[in-house]
């Protein structure tokens, strides 16, 4: 049986009272915690939904840009000279 399985049973049966749990759920603090709860979901479920739009909002470079992208990195590391980087990207345009 699952833990929770055993604890629920407990409870119903130290306080018996149609299987609820103690003080039932419409009674007492409860209702704060129904709208709270709602709000929690709310807030869960646009997380969700932002994370999902934002994921596929990133995509990867085409050719060119990646061309780009290598051309400048061995500019940065000395392999190419200016005149020479500045050619290949007029070329690439």
């Amino acid at each position: 049986m699952h833990v929770l399985t055993l604890m629920n049973t407990a409870v119903v049966l130290a306080h018996p009272n149609d299987g609820d749990f103690p003080g039932g759920w419409d009674s007492g603090w409860w209702w704060v915690l129904r709208p709270l709860m709602l709000l929690i979901w709310i807030v869960v479920i646009a997380l969700v939904v932002r994370w999902v739009l934002r994921s596929r909002g990133r995509r990867e470079p085409t050719g060119m840009e990646r061309a780009r992208e290598i051309l400048a990195e061995r500019y940065a590391r000395g392999e190419v000279s200016l005149e020479e980087y500045q050619e290949r990207i007029a070329r690439l345009s």
